[in-house]
């Protein structure tokens, strides 16, 4: 027995051995992925979806009269159907799903959408055909038809419909409009007065850079006032001016300066070809030069009851929408049932900052509208 023991005992050190000398200065790298297409290959056959009643498709639908490209992700078909709404406008959230939505795949049938003249939908259409057709009406539309089509295919009296920033200035619309088709709606990043949003956004900016004793950053905040007056259009500058502070000092994503670790993250997408991630960035500036201006023109807060479920989930400290103007809207909104959740380290992009958080928040505050319906696998 102790000659056992003896050997048991050499054979990890033998082991330790080996590790330590693999970390050893001059010695044999790690494998690695050698390039895009090995790394993508990895996250899918990770996230690949295994289980029997599951689907995984990613295909283009005619919505709105042109192709526009979508995902379908679930472990159980028989489960409810979460539509996301990206924001941007043009800034798809397809791209960087494989890091924060595989979890919710457990419990919902969970669809990504890149809207008409984003992601791979500006790749798969003539932009200079789509360019007379990008107005909200039709954005809108394009999100009614996509409501209606998932409904159809999959058998499905109602579905979550999930608005992220701009995406929350139709997910509203869609429940106001058509509550008959939503188990709930879910608001992130809600979009309600966005001149007044814009208003405590740049205060929030030249209060930072104050305090940071940053000169340059109050000079260039300063110059803006009176910054998003009420009755005067913002213009484009004035607003990527405002959005670079406020990024810079963590309002947009929490402790972080903007939105570089997401973006270096659409690098891994596996539903992207090279071609189209090339164009990913195109399509968000042709997307912003169309809608931007109105999106932040637009005011919700006249807009509080509801005939289905309602749920916001607010980054405490999202200052590029500002949660506190959402959270006063919210504490006005008449519906059914209403939840307001905190996410207490997030900004803007709570499914990306508190992915877990996010996860338990559905399930908790969303899946059981969906539970009371029958509308949940066995």
């Amino acid at each position: 027995m102790f000659k056992c023991l003896l050997l048991a005992l050499a054979s990890l050190c033998a082991a330790a051995h080996a590790v330590h000398a693999a970390d050893a200065p001059g010695a044999p790298e790690a494998p690695r992925p050698a390039s895009r297409a090995e790394a993508v290959a990895i996250i899918a056959d990770m996230r690949r979806i295994v289980a029997p009643q599951g689907v995984e498709r990613s295909e283009m639908v005619r919505i709105g009269g042109i192709a526009q490209a979508i995902t379908v992700r679930g472990a159980d078909r028989r489960n409810p159907i979460l539509l996301m709404l990206h924001g941007g406008p043009g800034y798809v959230a397809m791209p960087t799903s494989w890091y924060f939505q595989r979890g919710w795949e457990d419990y919902f049938t969970v669809v990504q959408w890149d809207q008409r003249g984003a992601g791979k939908t500006y790749a798969a259409n003539d932009p200079a055909l789509v360019a007379p057709t990008m107005t909200r009406a039709r954005m809108l539309a394009d999100a009614e038809e996509m409501v209606a089509w998932l409904r159809q295919e999959f058998g499905k009296r109602r579905i979550f419909v999930m608005g992220h920033s701009w995406g929350s200035s139709l997910g509203i619309e869609l429940a106001r409009r058509h509550p008959d088709w939503l188990h709930a709606y879910i608001g992130m990043g809600q979009i309600t007065d966005s001149p007044e949003s814009e208003r405590r956004g740049w205060r929030f900016a030249l209060d930072a850079a104050r305090a940071d004793g940053n000169a340059q950053a109050v000079r260039e905040l300063e110059a803006l006032a009176p910054y998003a007056a009420p009755g005067a259009p913002v213009p484009l500058k004035d607003l990527y001016l405002q959005r670079k502070w406020l990024g810079h000092y963590g309002g947009a994503v929490y402790n972080r300066r903007g939105f570089d670790a997401e973006s270096a993250a659409v690098r891994l997408a596996p539903e992207y070809s090279d071609a189209e991630l090339r164009t990913l960035w195109e399509a968000g500036d042709f997307s912003s030069s169309h809608l931007l201006a109105q999106t932040i023109a637009m005011d919700f807060s006249g807009i509080t009851r509801f005939d289905c479920p309602i749920v916001i989930f607010n980054g405490r400290h999202d200052y590029n929408v500002s949660a506190s103007a959402t959270a006063e809207w919210y504490a006005r909104v008449r519906a059914p049932s209403k939840a307001l959740v905190w996410f207490e380290h997030s900004a803007h992009e709570m499914f990306n900052e508190e992915p877990g958080k996010m996860l338990v928040s559905l399930v908790r505050y969303a899946l059981p509208h969906a539970e009371r319906a029958g509308d949940v696998a066995p």
